[in-house]
């Protein structure tokens, strides 16, 4: 959007004229052809593969709904928690999914602040996604309490018997921080929406669906006022969202790093945790962007550009991870502390050695393909490659979960940890509520921020159409020149100072 408000200068012409040979967008297309392009899949018959698709989503999402009533009807023991490993399974999941709903936000916040434009025809679905893996999260604590009709007892609300949270639980941390994250997220998605909730609106042709984009784009005109406001606001929540981007997680690695366990209480976790996070969360926008980009059509503007700077973060993040699993090794050495030192080596050599092992080669050395251009632009790797980080992040919470608590300091509750049936129904069902909430909103929502593209499209320039405005037909000099150094002053100064 910055470059509708920016002045019009030599520095920015010159950018400008740059875009013009690396454009964001493939295809020589034009505004009118992004909005029929993203628009046309809300307005459409609905196709015969979505409804495919939602039907075996939405069986998954029954069987989580199956899952967790027969949980809170049996009572909390049909998970497979007990002792030593009183946290398994759901934690293991709710550390995995809180991962996966990093990279939304940070697309939109972080790289908005740092004006990366290529993010824009990404941010909407990464949003989107970040939602609906949060939502995912939240089951799993939730039902872990036992008495799921009680979870408002976690927050801190007035009641008649004064008990409160305990504020020293970092378990309460998580209440907040995952719930603020939340909550800023979608009020950051939902403005993010807005304009192109309007074009949806005025290109309706129904009565209840002018109503309904109506009521949501709240009266918006495309107005200057509009226009400035909106910008404002979005800028606003991008500055309270980044710190949230890197504090949720640093605060559910809390959960871990404030207890006294081997393994566990180390300060390299929060880091660890938040690179871990936006290393898994952008492998879920790459596996959902490469098929989203292909079965509507998007080649053009989810271009291979965007998917490779992605591999690049991937790569980049995925190497800071297999760092810290190498630092907390050499901590453990260090410390001298003899049940520091066992958890590691129980960790790589102990009866969980395949979890951790399946976990160092999809995290830290698979990343380490996208070094080769070939490889981090090709769609079949980059898929593949994808699934693979994913696995990897969801053994690394089980690694750190059940390695450090199946052998504490008591050798007489030493166990191995096995999920039940239900843990896995469960686990399941979450990514077929996942899917379903996904496959909803490519259906009924603009799955491309339709305005910000166009902002970032050479067309958004004011000086795009120079030529023939009146100021240059007749001289053929440009209005402004792009910017030239030459001996430390700008000739661009002087030209249009002797004109």
């Amino acid at each position: 959007m910055d470059n509708t408000t920016s002045q019009p200068t030599a520095e920015h012409h010159h950018s400008a004229g740059h875009a013009h040979n690396e454009s964001l967008v493939k295809g020589n297309l034009s505004f009118h052809d992004i909005t029929e392009m993203v628009s046309r899949h809300t307005e459409k018959k609905t196709p015969l593969a979505w409804y495919i698709a939602f039907g075996l989503a939405s069986s998954m999402a029954a069987l989580l709904l199956l899952s967790l009533a027969y949980q809170v009807w049996n009572g909390v023991g049909v998970w497979g928690n007990n002792q030593p490993v009183a946290w398994g399974w759901p934690i293991v999941n709710f550390v995995f999914w809180v991962g996966i709903g990093h990279a939304g936000t940070l697309i939109s916040a972080i790289l908005f602040l740092f004006r990366q434009k290529w993010r824009t025809s990404i941010n909407r679905a990464a949003e989107a996604m970040t939602l609906f893996a949060v939502m995912c999260a939240l089951i799993f604590p939730t039902f872990h309490v036992g008495r799921v009709w009680v979870i408002y007892w976690t927050l801190p609300i007035p009641n008649q018997m004064e008990m409160w949270p305990q504020f020293k639980s970092p378990l309460l941390w998580d209440v907040f921080a995952v719930s603020s994250y939340f909550i800023v997220s979608l009020v950051f998605w939902y403005v993010g929406l807005i304009p192109d909730l309007a074009t949806i609106r005025d290109r309706s042709s129904t009565w209840l669906r002018r109503k309904v984009t109506g009521f949501f784009s709240l009266g918006w005109t495309g107005a200057n006022r509009h226009w400035r406001n909106y910008e404002k606001a979005y800028l606003l929540l991008a500055g309270l969202a980044t710190p949230l981007v890197l504090s949720v997680h640093s605060v559910v690695s809390f959960d871990f790093a404030v207890s006294v366990l081997p393994g566990w209480h180390t300060t390299i976790f929060p880091p660890y945790f938040v690179a871990g996070a936006i290393f898994s969360g952008f492998a879920m926008v790459v596996t959902l962007m490469v098929i989203a980009r292909k079965v509507y059509g998007l080649e053009n503007v989810i271009t291979l550009d965007v998917l490779e700077k992605m591999n690049i973060i991937i790569l980049v993040t995925g190497t800071i991870v297999g760092f810290a699993y190498i630092t907390e090794f050499f901590m453990a050495w260090y410390s001298q502390v003899e049940y520091e030192q066992y958890a590691f080596i129980n960790r790589a050599f102990g009866p969980y050695a395949w979890a951790y092992w399946i976990m160092m080669t999809c995290n830290l050395i698979s990343p380490q393909l996208f070094w080769f251009k070939k490889l981090r632009r090709s769609i079949p790797v980059m898929f593949a490659l994808s699934i693979v980080v994913n696995i990897g992040m969801w053994f690394e919470r089980f690694v750190i979960t059940i390695t450090s608590l199946h052998r504490d300091f008591l050798p007489s509750s030493w166990g191995y940890f096995e999920p039940t049936l239900t843990d896995v129904t469960t686990f399941i069902g979450s990514f077929g509520l996942f899917f379903t909430l996904f496959l909803l909103f490519l259906r009924f929502v603009p799955m491309v921020a339709m305005a910000e593209v166009k902002g970032v499209m050479p067309e958004a320039d004011p000086h795009y159409y120079d030529e023939g405005d009146g100021h240059t037909a007749e001289s053929k000099v440009p209005y402004i020149q792009p910017a030239q150094e030459d001996n430390g002053r700008n000739e661009a100064g002087e030209t249009r100072g002797g004109k």
